[in-house]
């Protein structure tokens, strides 16, 4: 049993920094590229069918944790992605500027989450834990996404009142 478990807990840790490794490489990779609001929000709307798992009994969680774990990802987690989401103009395009910060903010994010997942897991099933952090991740990216759309907004709508 100790031996499933370490093999377990290891493959949860190694997909969780393949996880932060890919949204590094993707953030890197949209830098070159013109973003859009479509582009910004898509993201938040793709994981929303994420809440569908709370159709199977096995995840489901009391509401005053539910409520926790998303204030959590909104407060404490999406705060420091929101300071290093910027946008700029280059001609006709906006693109999001790279931040050295991200690199750094995601990788603690990263390892906070690992370490939140073993006391977490110590006290709810699995599947609880799953939804608790699914909860946590739907919080930081709803509230970012928001202010990168507010942000884009605003930078488009003083660029199309310049030209009028």
């Amino acid at each position: 049993m100790g031996a499933s478990f370490s093999m377990t807990h290891l493959a949860s840790a190694l997909v969780t920094l393949l996880f932060g490794a890919t949204v590094i490489a993707v953030r890197l990779k949209a830098a070159d590229r013109p973003t859009s609001l479509r582009k910004i929000i898509i993201p938040p709307i793709g994981m929303s069918t994420g809440f569908a798992m709370f159709l199977v009994p096995a995840t489901h969680i009391p509401w005053l944790w539910a409520l926790g774990a998303f204030v959590a990802g909104a407060v404490f987690f999406s705060y420091p992605l929101i300071r290093t989401s910027t946008f700029e103009r280059r001609g006709e395009h906006v693109y999001l500027t790279r931040s050295k910060a991200f690199i750094v903010i995601i990788i603690a994010l990263l390892a906070i989450r690992l370490l939140l997942h073993d006391l977490v897991e110590q006290a709810v099933t699995i599947p609880q834990t799953g939804a608790l952090f699914f909860l946590l991740a739907f919080g930081m990216i709803l509230p970012w996404r928001l202010a990168m759309a507010r942000q884009y907004r605003s930078l488009t709508k003083k660029s199309e009142e310049a030209g009028n």
